[in-house]
């Protein structure tokens, strides 16, 4: 019998020995592992802001192109060879100054020639008119035959006809002349030059010389879903709409312009429809072709709830905030956010003024961890 006690004996302190370690480790788990979700000791330290009421706008925000104003491509009216190039490609042109020359002398020799034929042919025309009354004369005295008579007129007719068809030539020859000139139509920014000194340009080329942009005013293009439309048409109708554009990267504030144009018809493949803002653009921030960040101010919501939008996050829970209380914990919030604009967020619903929110530090929070403020002041909600 002492030998199986002894037996037993070594059975039964290795097991009692290892149920007191397991049961010292898990006493050890269930202690909380500081304030936060990393197992840090001590509060968290996060950055917080105030919910606070004010005035907010209520906006459309989307993505625009700008548009030339107006753009001309610039051609030859008449065939010739290009003499003269009176600007650099990218110069902004006024509208009448001088771009190209043509060799005037073949356009001069038509003139001249046109002319010289008018000539002839009012001398001729004054000699059958002369011819004609001579006969009116002979045949009245019984002299000359009524046949000789309708033929001088005839003759006098025809020369007055070939009279006036020179003196459209002679027009003609001179706008042709007038085309060894060309213009700029319009005041902008010229593109990329086609031609050069030497080259022959003939009339109406499908290549034209230059493209000249109007950038000074300059349309800004975008398209808002036709959900909007009754919105946008119900704020239009008590004034003019004004629109904000800006490049991307582009920190400083907007171009501001106003809604010109809102298009008779909405797309419906893409169930939207196109909008045109017209801006000064006096500084050339905004050019052909850039995309743009479009803002389209509504109206203003006088009394809605504001918080950070760096406070707003979205996990499982859905969209939510981390308010901190008196005690200096925090609690999660589920909120509903009605629009954003900027760094701050409308709330629906969910937070009232005066609650904080953790704006900063979120990663180590959970619902009940203690926190210490830093940096409060920094990340206020201005009213």
């Amino acid at each position: 019998m002492r030998v199986s006690y002894s037996f037993l004996s070594l059975i039964f302190v290795p097991l009692w020995a290892t149920t007191a370690c397991s049961g010292g480790e898990a006493s050890n788990a269930s202690q909380p592992a500081g304030g936060g979700r990393g197992g840090g000791q001590g509060p968290v330290p996060v950055t917080v802001a105030s919910v606070v009421q004010k005035s907010m706008p209520i906006e459309i925000r989307v993505i625009g192109t700008a548009e030339p104003y107006s753009t001309v491509a610039v051609r030859a009216q008449t065939t010739g060879q290009l003499t003269a190039v009176n600007f650099t490609e990218g110069d902004d042109v006024q509208k009448g100054q001088v771009l190209f020359s043509l060799d005037r002398r073949p356009l001069e020799a038509a003139l001249q020639q046109a002319e010289a034929n008018l000539q002839r042919d009012l001398a001729q025309a004054a000699n059958a008119e002369s011819q004609a009354k001579r006969y009116q004369d002979l045949a009245e005295r019984g002299i000359a035959t009524r046949e000789q008579l309708e033929t001088s007129r005839t003759g006098a007719a025809a020369l007055s006809a070939a009279v006036e068809a020179d003196r459209a030539a002679v027009e003609n020859a001179k706008v042709q002349l007038e085309y060894a000139t060309i213009d700029a139509p319009l005041s902008g920014r010229t593109g990329a030059l086609m031609v050069h000194e030497g080259n022959l340009v003939r009339a109406n080329d499908t290549t034209p010389l230059v493209v000249i942009n109007q950038v000074s005013p300059i349309f800004v293009s975008f398209a808002i879903p036709e959900s909007q439309l009754p919105d946008l048409k119900r704020y239009m109708a008590q004034g003019s709409l004004r629109v904000e554009a800006s490049p991307p990267n582009d920190e400083g504030p907007g171009s501001t312009g106003r809604i010109t144009f809102v298009d008779n018809t909405v797309d419906p493949t893409t169930g939207t429809i196109r909008i045109k803002g017209t801006f000064t653009n006096d500084n050339r921030r905004l050019w052909p072709g850039q995309f743009v960040n479009v803002t389209v101010r509504l109206t203003a919501d006088p009394n809605a709830i504001v918080a950070p939008t760096a406070a707003i996050q979205t996990g499982q829970q859905g969209t939510y905030v981390y308010i901190v209380k008196p005690d200096k914990s925090v609690d999660l919030q589920t909120v509903t956010v009605a629009r954003s604009s900027g760094t701050d967020s409308v709330i629906q619903t969910g937070l009232k003024p005066g609650d904080t929110v953790v704006t900063d530090g979120h990663l180590r929070l959970v619902p009940g961890s203690h926190v210490s403020v830093k940096g409060q002041d920094s990340q206020k909600v201005v009213p």
